[in-house]
């Protein structure tokens, strides 16, 4: 059965045509971890064998070619699904017993979170997390296991139609790569910050945006909110009181979910952030807002594990995610106790290298101490750097959010023999192509150098 991969076309903005492969009309009943080109997925498949984890003992299967036509033993669309929403994770939560006993040890910590010294709450938290960068599955500090399975599919339609396909560039006027810098403001002490935060990102030329607490925390005032967005920063929503409970369970969601939204609009938000980054990503658009960030690459070091498994901006219905795509600087701080931004660096070296977004999340909270503070102002510093010598695109979320929306409307023309961008911003666009060559998938923007992809040899997927 020919299907076209969706998810393909939307990454990509390809043509239909190059995103048509045969599919299995029938597949296991149950969903499980297996192994495509020695990428590890999660989803129904017609041959091998499904693992309940995704340790070393999973099962690699193929694609096949005949004619010029891919077969693949799976449902690409549902693999990038089930990674994207994380229903991987939520197949391996625990028993409902353990659930009651860890909601109870949840609203005793959180209950008493808010006086809790920050030296205090990072042991516990160590204690917590102690082995989750073990986890086999998603990789750490970054998985970009969705990004590969992508260019793996094209690259197999680039290598069995003998032609290289057209797509419109990730990002606007042809930059190597994104970033956006947040803020979650949780205390009042990070409250009092903003204002020193706001002017060490203005010092290095960025504009970043402020999630804000509309309850219980602290009281943003008017005048306060109105001088952030006056000086070009952006405000948004983070979550209703920051008590961890919003995701808890359906009633207390639906209850909450009227209240952030009025919030929203006093405040003029079209983003959210969730507390302490606690999601469940097929609720996220009931919330109604525009864009989220709540959902991270690999959650190794946070409360709830899992991952989106991508570097890359992504609809959840009409709601696009942008995920968190670095480490948080309270894990690097206090649960690494690091003060260097070695970590930082190779997420975002490795993040432009795939050409994805950088997105870094940094509190006032926990940059009060002047030492603390350094390690943000060795960020900037850094960060001015990529996006001048490497062509990186540095904005607040909502402009990302704006482009992303805009790319996802334009499609490709063609005409007198040549490929056309028609559709809304379409003149911030880039042709691109991708071809495979010595092996690899390689972009090349049109009239530009070609840019080899981080995509391993494909002889091993072909069979």
């Amino acid at each position: 059965m020919q299907t076209i991969s969706k998810s393909l076309v939307q990454h990509f903005r390809c043509p239909e045509e190059c995103a048509a492969f045969d599919t299995p009309e029938q597949v296991s009943a149950e969903s499980g971890y297996f192994r495509f080109d020695e990428l590890t997925c999660y989803g129904r498949t017609s041959t091998g064998y499904r693992t309940a984890t995704g340790d070393d003992n999973v099962c690699n299967i193929t694609a096949r070619a005949h004619d010029g036509t891919v077969s693949l033993p799976f449902l690409p669309d549902e693999v990038v699904d089930n990674l994207r929403r994380e229903h991987y994770a939520a197949a391996s939560r625990p028993s409902i017993a353990r659930k009651g006993v860890r909601r109870l040890m949840n609203s005793f910590y959180y209950a008493v979170r808010p006086w809790m010294p920050v030296r205090v709450r990072k042991h516990l938290q160590r204690l917590y997390r102690r082995g989750s960068r073990n986890v086999a599955f998603p990789c750490w500090p970054n998985d970009t296991t969705v990004d590969d399975l992508m260019a793996r599919l094209l690259a197999l339609t680039v290598r069995h139609s003998g032609q290289r396909v057209p797509f419109i560039w990730f990002w606007p006027n042809g930059a190597t790569a994104a970033m956006t810098i947040t803020h979650d403001v949780e205390n009042q002490a990070g409250y009092d910050l903003c204002r020193d935060v706001m002017n060490l990102d203005e010092r290095f030329g960025f504009c970043s945006s402020f999630q804000i607490v509309p309850e219980q925390r602290y009281k943003p005032t008017v005048d306060f909110l109105n001088e952030l967005k006056s000086a070009g920063f952006e405000l948004n929503i983070h979550d209703l009181n920051h008590d961890g409970h919003l995701f808890r369970d359906w009633r207390t969601f639906s209850a909450r979910v009227p209240h952030i939204r009025r919030y929203a609009g006093e405040f003029g938000a079209r983003g959210f952030r969730s507390a302490i980054m606690y999601r469940n990503p097929d609720w996220l658009p009931l919330l109604g807002f525009e864009y989220d960030m709540s959902v991270p690459n690999a959650a190794h070091l946070d409360p709830q594990s899992g991952g989106c498994c991508t570097l890359f901006p992504f609809f959840i219905g009409n709601t696009l995610e942008l995920p968190l795509t670095t480490i948080q600087d309270y894990s690097l701080l206090h649960l690494l106790n690091c003060r260097s931004i070695e970590l930082w660096q190779q997420q975002t070296e490795l993040i432009v290298r795939k050409h994805g977004l950088a997105t870094f999340l940094v509190h006032p909270d926990y940059i009060v101490r002047q030492q603390d503070r350094a390690v943000y102002v060795h960020l900037l510093e850094y960060l001015k750097h990529v996006r001048e010598d490497l062509n990186v695109w540095a904005v607040r979320p909502q402009e990302v959010n704006d482009w992303w929306r805009a790319r996802a409307a334009m499609h490709l023309v063609h005409r007198d023999d040549r490929w056309y961008i028609e559709g809304p911003q379409s003149e911030r666009a880039r042709l691109a192509f991708a071809d495979v060559r010595d092996g690899r998938l390689t972009f090349e923007l049109s009239g530009d150098a070609a840019k080899a992809a981080e995509t391993p040899a494909l002889d091993q997927a072909i069979s």
